[in-house]
Parts: C-alpha cells; sequence; structure tokens
C-alpha cells in the first residue's frame, strides 16, 4: 500500500475544511504514457484499495486487468477506514480521532481526491474507468467533473442517482448503528454491534429471495431454532465488524444518499449523462434489487455511446463481485472492439 500526503486544506463540498488528507493506494503495473495503459478502479463501499485482492479473477496476472499489460490504479476513498482520511483518523488540530466530528462528505468529495492524487501519480488520461455500485457512483461523477482525461467506461451495477429504496436501506442501517449504546463513544469499537445489525440489514439487499432460499434452507423441517439463514447472517455480520468501522460505515452511506448527478447543475440527469464523450459498458445483474435493472437501462437510454449487457446471475447486487468470469468476459470483448 502507497500513501499519498495532500498537506494542504481540503475543502469539502459541504464547505468544511479538512486541514489535511491522507489518500491510500495501490498500484500494479507500469505506466506507459505512450501507449496510455492506466485503469483507475474505483471501490464499492466497504473495500480497499487492494483491487487485485477483493476483485479476484478481474485484476491479476492473466485477467482481464494485467498488470503486465495496465497501469492499474485503486485508491481508498476518503470517509474510509482503510488508510485514507476518514473518522479514525487523527485530527491533526486536536491531535485526537476525528470519530463522529467528521464532517458529512459526498462521492464528489471523493472525486476530489482522486484527481489529487491522479496529479500526484503523473497520470494525464486514463484509458479505463471501472467502477461497481458506489464505484460507479464515483466513475460518473468524475466523467462530469474531468471530462477529457478519461476515454472509456465500464459501470456495473449502479446507477445515475440513489434511489428512494436505496436511501430507505441505508437509513435502516444508520438506524441500527445508532441504536447500539456504544454509538457516541470516543473509541474505535463504537457502535459495533450496531454495524453488525446494519450489515445485516444491507446483505439481504445485496443478495434476494432466490439466492438465500437455494444456499440457507435447513434440509430439516422440524427445526424451530437456530436456522441456517440466522448463523449466515450473523457470520457475514461478524465478518464486516470484525475488519470495518462503524462510523466510516454510517458516513459512507450518507455519501452514497446524496448521489445525483445533476445535482446543484440545473439540469436533469438524463440531460446531464446526454453530454458523456466517453464510450461506456454497462453492466446490470438481473437478480439485483438494490441498484436493479431499470436504473442501468436509464443509463443505457441516456449515455450516447453506451452498450448494455444482463448478466443472469443468482447472485443479486453482489454478482458484480461474484461473476468475475463472466464479467471479464464481457468486458474483453467489449474493451478490444
Amino acid at each position: 500500500m502507497n500513501y499519498y500526503h495532500h498537506r494542504h486544506p481540503f475543502e469539502l463540498e459541504s464547505g468544511r475544511i479538512l486541514p489535511e488528507i491522507t489518500i491510500a493506494y495501490h498500484t500494479y503495473g507500469t505506466m506507459n504514457k505512450v501507449t496510455g495503459n492506466v485503469v483507475w478502479i474505483c471501490h464499492h463501499l466497504t473495500a480497499n484499495s487492494d483491487a487485485a485482492l477483493w476483485w479476484k479473477g478481474v485484476v491479476g496476472a492473466g485477467a482481464l486487468l494485467d498488470p503486465g499489460k495496465n497501469f492499474i490504479v485503486c485508491a481508498n476513498i476518503i470517509g474510509s477506514c482503510y488508510g485514507t482520511t476518514g473518522p479514525i483518523s487523527v485530527d491533526p488540530e486536536t491531535l485526537t480521532p476525528y470519530y463522529n466530528e467528521f464532517p458529512i462528505v459526498t462521492i464528489r468529495d471523493m472525486v476530489r481526491a482522486h484527481m489529487l492524487l491522479r496529479k500526484h501519480l503523473g497520470i494525464d488520461e486514463i484509458n479505463l474507468l471501472i467502477g461497481g455500485s458506489m464505484g460507479g457512483y464515483q466513475a460518473l461523477e468524475w466523467c462530469i467533473m474531468e471530462k477529457d482525461v478519461i476515454r472509456n467506461l465500464v459501470l456495473l451495477s449502479t446507477s445515475a442517482a440513489e434511489s428512494a429504496w436505496g436511501i430507505a436501506v441505508h437509513t435502516a442501517q444508520r438506524l441500527a448503528i445508532e441504536a447500539d449504546c456504544t454509538w457516541n463513544l470516543p473509541s474505535p469499537d463504537a457502535g459495533i454491534k450496531g454495524l453488525k445489525a446494519a450489515r445485516a440489514i444491507g446483505l439481504v439487499s445485496y443478495r434476494n429471495y432466490g439466492i438465500l432460499v437455494k444456499k440457507q434452507t435447513d434440509p430439516d423441517i422440524e427445526k424451530t431454532d437456530h436456522f441456517q439463514a440466522s448463523s449466515y447472517i450473523n457470520y457475514q455480520g461478524e465478518k464486516l465488524a470484525s475488519r470495518f468501522n462503524a462510523f466510516s460505515y454510517w458516513l459512507l452511506t450518507k455519501a452514497m444518499d446524496s448521489h445525483q448527478v445533476a445535482r446543484k447543475r440545473n439540469s436533469t440527469s438524463a440531460a446531464i449523462l446526454k453530454t458523456f464523450t466517453q464510450r461506456t459498458l454497462i453492466i446490470g445483474i438481473l437478480s439485483d434489487i438494490l441498484c436493479p435493472l431499470p436504473e442501468q437501462q436509464f443509463l443505457a437510454d441516456n449515455l450516447p455511446y453506451a452498450a448494455l449487457i444482463i448478466i443472469d446471475s443468482v447472485y443479486g447486487h453482489d454478482g458484480f463481485m461474484v461473476e468475475a468470469p463472466v464479467i471479464s468476459s464481457h468486458i474483453s470483448k467489449w474493451w478490444q472492439r
């Protein structure tokens, strides 16, 4: 992991100012400015900057995004807990962690941090910008904010604006965190039980009825307790609570709620999308109930140079992570054309 320390004030969209920021990032491969081989991956909600770790089959030697051919960059988003400045970072002015004093951030703040890192790395052009779910929110905003920098765009399981359904899911998750009696304590472990519950709420929307029934139905019809589905949800909650932070989760779901490409631009989402110049591939998952196909269809209907691929996966929203071989095949064919 690498770190870029931006020792200057960083103004957020809200007007609040962070005295300085640190950006954690990974790079793979070697940049070739002559051929233009930069690929930038924008990660999803709880991921880190090590894309080769969490997107196996898509990033790595011999994979679609091969470091032997591409210079691949993935930066941890502002507000996260994986090295980039966020709630558990130390405020240089108070010399104590921010915790719940960390200001609200938006997707556009995350993109502005990416832009700082791009310039620091000497990248003039991004050949391919790719993002799934919340990563797609960042990719869309980046194409608006630096349209001449990005040539090609891949969007997976994402949308032009956060839906009322998505906001409702996030609000339920934050209510779970806020109900934890430790939530307001100045501790990195504050709200950890609430985070477990929030993950459980989220997981139901990341998957769907079909996959949970298929994978988690008990063979023993005589059971009255300790069901397999319950164990699975508890396990997934514990798994996230052991590696993530409640302050960051609360903050980042707020950031997703603010996503709307037309916000403060005196236009409509459709009109904004029609200004895009990037050649774009949109991938939707047939069983995705969190960011369903109509949202990808809206992108395809309004982005001028877009193609839409629909993948028939049982894994719902998580399909953009799980279906690496299928996704790689579709992107490869599109990219070669």
